[in-house]
């Protein structure tokens, strides 16, 4: 596939890495030419030096017959412009455009083909909010992540001294858990990834990802670790578009309280919000935690654009005794260095975008993409279509599929019932199945399993 992607920072560098690994010609176009040089050292890609928007710039980088046009730039206007010079000069098929000012979003009509022709929007603020939302929901995941419109989801823990299953081997959940249906789809164990057999036996501190239906997911974190007690007072440091939204998101069922630098957005918050409590202050000033009772809050969740601020202010709020900090870290080298130690969960905007993003590249009919252990590995929910006879999984049981080296089936979600994946579980027409890609590279195999046919190229 020939793409083209506007913007060489965090999000559009991780997406170019992501895709030149997968066979893809990919172009980058920035207006920074030390980035491009960066990426191009790195990655198999071209680069070009420019406006993305610019229509001299755009059949440059190979515009009159690509693909897929991703403009990720951080300015929405570019983006929005981009799309519309690819769709009126180059007929470009797909257009997908980053923009975040909610201004634009809430604007019915605007983007569609007689207006802005975007054909995918994404949000950053409005998929990190979500993926915020869900683990605050679940006390003790590190990741949690939605399949088939929640029916299904995926929990990742980190396995404790004293749970159920710790030193125990795979095949016993059943025996631990006769009536709940679940699949360990991977571990990670000192940063490595482990292919579960049932023979696997757990060990403290592994991140063990799972697969469930919704009903049972706390059930199954029971058997892994020490369940924690349901949150109620979050402190949100940081009263931006993400810590706007957020407090939007959960004040009707917790007690929240915003910290904001800012007096005229605090006054803004304060009009805006129900029942959110908006305090003017910075969140790493240690006597107005106290005075907060930042020892109370079950969670403390640092939002600002500053990952500076944010992990300082993390750091002392757990240490003045909040329960548990989630941290967001723009800069991807300084998430593997926090997370795990005072700082519980630290949060890539990038990540969780990217995801969003390759659910629209993916070929096949994939319904979405989700980055594990920050890019490590994938799960992937595809829906099987044809036959016995046109498709590769239809039909077939999936001890008879040949799945790429390092991919696991976890699960199948039918209708409204949840299948956990069996080596007899038969695979039909319209099923849900939710894959574990460990090596990255297998993706296209993957990709070509759910195409029916000889339609694939």
């Amino acid at each position: 596939m020939k793409i083209i992607i506007l913007g060489a920072g965090q999000v559009g560098g991780t997406l170019a890495e992501h895709l030149a690994s997968e066979a893809n010609d990919i172009t980058v176009v920035d207006t920074d030419g030390d980035r491009l040089r960066d990426l191009g050292d790195r990655l198999d890609i071209r680069t070009v030096q420019g406006r993305g928007s610019f229509p001299t710039i755009l059949r440059q980088a190979g515009a009159d017959d690509a693909d897929m046009l991703v403009a990720v730039t951080n300015s929405d206007e570019t983006n929005m412009v981009a799309c519309q010079v690819a769709y009126t000069l180059f007929h470009t098929p797909t257009k997908i455009a980053r923009v975040r000012e909610s201004a634009y979003l809430t604007r019915a009509g605007l983007f569609d083909n007689e207006a802005i022709p975007v054909d995918v929007l994404i949000s950053p603020e409005q998929v990190v909010t979500h993926y915020i939302k869900r683990l605050i929901e679940h006390p003790g995941a590190l990741q949690v992540i939605d399949f088939a419109e929640g029916k299904a989801q995926l929990v990742a823990v980190k396995a404790y001294y004293g749970g159920p299953l710790v030193g125990q081997q795979l095949r016993q959940i059943r025996a631990h858990m006769p009536n709940v249906e679940t699949r360990v789809a991977a571990i990670f164990r000192r940063d490595r990834p482990i292919l579960p057999q049932g023979d696997t036996v757990i060990e403290a501190d592994d991140e063990v990802f799972f697969i469930a239906a919704k009903a049972d997911i706390r059930a199954v974190m029971g058997e892994l670790r020490r369940l924690d007690e349901g949150n109620k007072r979050v402190v949100i440091a940081g009263g931006g578009q993400i810590g706007e939204r957020l407090a939007e998101a959960i004040e009707s069922r917790y007690q929240v309280k915003i910290i904001e630098m800012s007096p005229a957005r605090c006054r803004y918050l304060s009009d805006t919000l129900d029942s959110t409590v908006v305090l003017q202050g910075s969140a790493s000033d240690r006597d107005l935690l106290l005075e907060e009772n930042i020892a109370d809050a079950d969670i403390f969740l640092a939002l600002t654009n500053d990952d500076e601020a944010n992990i300082m202010s993390s750091l002392l709020a757990k240490r003045l005794g909040a329960r548990k900090v989630m941290t967001i870290i723009n800069n991807p080298a300084y998430v593997d260095l926090v997370q795990g130690g005072e700082i519980d969960i630290a949060i890539s905007p990038q990540l969780a975008t990217i995801g969003t993003l390759l659910t629209h590249v993916r070929r096949g009919d994939i319904v979405s993409v989700h980055s594990l252990r920050r890019g490590a590995a994938e799960a992937i929910e595809a829906i099987a279509h044809g036959d016995s006879k046109s498709s590769k999984v239809v039909g077939k049981a999936i001890e008879d599929i040949n799945l790429p080296p390092g991919t696991t089936i976890g699960a199948i979600i039918r209708d409204e019932e949840v299948l956990i994946a069996h080596d007899d579980t038969v695979i039909r027409t319209g099923d849900h199945v939710i894959l574990f890609v460990v090596d990255k590279k297998y993706i296209r195999d993957v990709e070509k399993l759910f195409h029916v046919g000889l339609t694939f190229f």
